[in-house]
């Protein structure tokens, strides 16, 4: 095993991005595609409905619904609403997070690669950078890119080896637990920015109300070990 020297210490890699709800406003989009999916299936949703989905994959979105509403739509059809609808809605531009477009700059400014890591498809993934700038990230991991999506570490893993960095050099920014989950057991340090579900503190993990609260030499204090 190698060991650790004070140079390496606070030494950061990579920065990796969670997409929805932590760097674009986009979990109240899909709040409201999956009430109106929902609809059309004729049944209900609420926000209770949509915490239990925070962080998951479109696969895991359409079993749920179909469950809930008892629809016989096949998963195929009731996937491309989604898609459609939140490729539609977001396409129209959606709002970034408090203090997330000044991080990102901060770090980037700094010389730090920068990837964005999200459960949601390419598709959706495209519709958003449309707004915030492909050319902003080094690398883009989208549900596409992976066989097993967040908690499953492989979207970070996967990140962290296309910039060819190592991941316990590297820091998470998330919203969700099944992010978080995803990060913690990439190796990553992680910055929690809860939203519609708590995330608890722990060793390498902080937990924060936003990022405006979030500083680059707060990254770096994670990798001090």
């Amino acid at each position: 095993m190698a060991c650790t020297t004070l140079t390496d210490r606070g030494h950061m890699e990579a920065v990796f991005f969670d997409m929805d709800g932590l760097l674009v406003d986009s979990e109240r989009v899909w709040l409201e595609i999956e009430t109106e999916v929902m609809g059309r299936l004729g049944g209900q949703w609420t926000p209770e409905h949509q915490a239990h989905l925070v962080g998951g994959s479109m696969e895991r979105t359409v079993g749920y619904m179909l469950a809930v509403s008892g629809s016989g739509v096949p998963g195929a059809t009731v996937r491309q609403w989604m898609l459609d609808g939140m490729v539609a809605r977001l396409s129209d531009g959606v709002e970034v997070m408090p203090g997330a477009s000044e991080l990102l700059e901060a770090v980037r400014a700094e010389g730090v690669p920068v990837g964005l890591v999200t459960s949601s498809l390419k598709e959706i993934a495209d519709a958003v950078l449309t707004s915030v700038g492909r050319d902003r990230f080094d690398v883009v991991v989208t549900a596409d890119d992976v066989s097993r999506t967040k908690p499953d570490p492989e979207p970070y893993l996967t990140a962290a080896s296309l910039l060819g960095v190592e991941p316990v050099r590297c820091v998470v920014l998330e919203d969700s637990p099944n992010g978080v989950a995803a990060a913690t057991a990439a190796g990553c340090a992680v910055v929690a920015v809860p939203g519609l579900l708590p995330v608890e503190p722990a060793p390498g993990r902080m937990v924060v109300s936003s990022l405006e609260r979030v500083a680059v030499a707060d990254l770096r204090a994670l990798l001090t070990f």
